[in-house]
């Protein structure tokens, strides 16, 4: 088994409110993050997908396919974007690193031929960034990674 990894990058405006909440308790939790203008990121995104080696290419999965794939279902929807209006997944999420790293996941997950999906890693910056990797079960020594783990 091998695990590829191709890296795409998107810039992409956001805001982090719950509009169940008032203003004072969106501020106290979020800080500036919850200003309904907003603010940018440059982000990276790393997919990573797992096959075995074709013979006959030498590849897991067409390089060139994987990034074409990447910037139709993430890069074009998402570049250059205020998440909160303009995407659709987060009309009702707020769009934290980590639920923009499940909501890739979710435009990937089976469309990648010939592998499977097996980690999506977003940066929101250098020293901040999420990975999924989707519903799976890690080994027994492991808990459930079904949920995103943010490093900070």
């Amino acid at each position: 088994m091998i695990f590829l990894t191709r890296k795409a990058e998107f810039s992409s405006s956001h805001f982090y409110r719950n509009p169940q909440w008032s203003d004072e308790q969106n501020t106290a939790v979020f800080g500036k993050c919850a200003n309904p203008h907003g603010h940018g990121h440059n982000y990276t995104l790393e997919v990573t997908v797992a096959g075995e080696v074709d013979p006959v290419t030498g590849f897991v999965v067409d390089l060139k396919l994987l990034k074409d794939i990447l910037e139709a279902e993430v890069v074009s929807v998402y570049d250059h974007r205020h998440l909160n209006y303009e995407v659709p997944e987060f009309a009702d999420v707020i769009p934290t690193t980590e639920n923009i790293a499940v909501a890739i996941w979710r435009r990937l997950e089976g469309k990648v031929p010939n592998s499977r999906l097996y980690r999506v890693r977003v940066y929101e910056m250098d020293d901040i960034f999420a990975d999924y990797y989707g519903e799976q079960v890690a080994d027994a020594s492991a808990t459930v990674i079904g949920q995103a783990e943010v490093v900070s």
